[in-house]
């Protein structure tokens, strides 16, 4: 088995889309190997960075894959990048054991469209296997208590980083 410090971070982008009121979409996890308790099966839309791909396009392409949501505009880019290390347990499993846990970029998109083309069930036309079986709009403050605890620590980061144009939003 390979030791975690031996295995690189699988490079990926995360999306906080901003909705009504400046509540943030999250949806409820399908499955998954980093899926914890039922409490925890939320997050936030994202997903890996393909070869060669601009960040930005990877965001917009997983959010369309995730929730079939293209009406957006672009509030915000995180400055550095994040990560997380996976629980010991799920090293050498999930992600085909070629990973440790995650690097990230996020991005903060307004949501500019109207909530039925929001679609988990289908996503992109049932072109991808569902992500989520339901969503809906958060407050960004109460997100680190619904996604999995090794997750806690990014969510913290991004809400800190964003809080300012989230109350921005809400003005």
């Amino acid at each position: 088995m390979i030791a975690a410090p031996d295995l690189p971070y699988r490079p990926c982008v995360g999306v906080m889309l901003l909705g009504p009121d400046a509540r943030v979409f999250i949806g409820r996890r399908t499955e998954g190997p980093e899926i914890g308790a039922a409490d925890y099966m939320w997050q936030m839309p994202q997903g890996g960075l393909d070869a060669g791909e601009e960040p930005q396009a990877a965001a917009r392409r997983e959010l369309f894959e995730e929730t079939n949501v293209r009406s957006v505009v672009l509030i915000a880019e995180m400055k550095g990048w994040l990560s997380y290390d996976l629980p010991e347990h799920l090293i050498g499993t999930a992600w085909g054991g070629r990973y440790r846990g995650q690097r990230q970029k996020w991005f903060l998109l307004r949501f500019t469209g109207a909530e039925d083309e929001i679609d988990v069930v289908h996503p992109a036309k049932g072109a991808y296997p569902a992500e989520f079986v339901e969503w809906r709009w958060e407050r960004a403050e109460r997100l680190p208590d619904l996604v999995v605890p090794f997750k806690r620590g990014v969510y913290e980061r991004i809400i800190a980083e964003f809080a300012p144009l989230i109350h921005d939003a809400r003005a």
